[in-house]
């Protein structure tokens, strides 16, 4: 086998609490705890922000994975439009303007994952 890329971006967009628990975190979270890729990106993008700024329990959650060196960013746009920014950068996002990223991501050497 030839060079594997080791960088999994996840786009989490969904609203859908269920989908944040079961997929898109749970995924998130055990990749970087096993180690099955070297660096794990989530990205919090769209309805995702407002359902995060208020929900505890998905806010523990992003706590638990930024602990295990999960990266976790979110749509500067999108949080400014939910009016959601200054919560997101209070549980420790990185909270910019993801258009030129997500290219980078889309572009280089990364498996980009929505959800």
């Amino acid at each position: 086998m030839g060079d594997t890329v080791d960088n999994l971006v996840v786009i989490w967009t969904s609203g859908d609490k269920e989908v944040a628990k079961n997929m898109a975190f749970m995924y998130a979270f055990n990749s970087k705890l096993r180690e099955w890729w070297k660096e794990v990106t989530l990205v919090v993008w769209g309805p995702s922000a407002k359902l995060l700024a208020t929900d505890e329990e998905l806010q523990g959650q992003i706590k638990k994975m930024l602990g295990t060196g999960v990266k976790v960013s979110a749509c500067k746009a999108c949080a400014d439009n939910y009016e959601v920014s200054e919560e997101l950068e209070g549980l420790g996002i990185n909270v910019k303007y993801m258009g030129s990223p997500l290219t980078k991501y889309l572009k280089g050497d990364c498996k980009v994952l929505t959800v």
